[in-house]
């Protein structure tokens, strides 16, 4: 059986319930991530916050603000007041199969892999379009990038 421990990502970058809004805009556009877990100072898992949240918090592009005002005030910001707590975990055994049908049915973007509650992995949708294009017959796949 093909498991999430098969196709996640076990080097997460991570952020602290009491990192600011700044420092997860910061590594979202840095590393070019959607998703960010949350871990506390044991490692633990406690949260999430993904692009969508940043983009709900953050204050508009339009906003009749200077840039110096925005990054005070995402500054003060933290992560705990705005992050996710009920989120569906993923154990490194789950079928891959069924860690799909979560991610459809439950509408989310990426499931943190977890061992009891330390954060192992991310398995995203990204992860499944890799599986999806493995699948592909080569003829098929080379066609696309003519």
């Amino acid at each position: 059986m093909l498991s999430v421990q098969n196709y996640m990502t076990d080097s997460v970058y991570t952020i602290k319930p009491t990192d600011s809004l700044h420092d997860v805009k910061q590594l979202m556009e840095g590393a070019q991530i959607r998703h960010a877990p949350v871990v506390n100072s044991d490692g633990r898992f406690c949260g999430l916050v993904t692009h969508r949240d940043l983009l709900n918090h953050t204050i508009s592009q339009l906003a009749d603000i200077d840039e110096q005002t925005k990054t005070e005030i995402n500054q003060a910001i933290l992560v705990k007041d705005i992050m996710q707590t009920d989120i569906v975990c993923a154990a490194p055994d789950l079928s891959i199969a069924e860690a799909g049908n979560l991610l459809l049915k439950l509408k989310y973007g990426c499931l943190p892999v977890v061992v009891g509650d330390i954060l192992v992995g991310i398995l995203t949708e990204a992860d499944f379009i890799k599986i999806a294009l493995s699948l592909l017959p080569k003829e098929e796949e080379e066609s696309t990038h003519a």
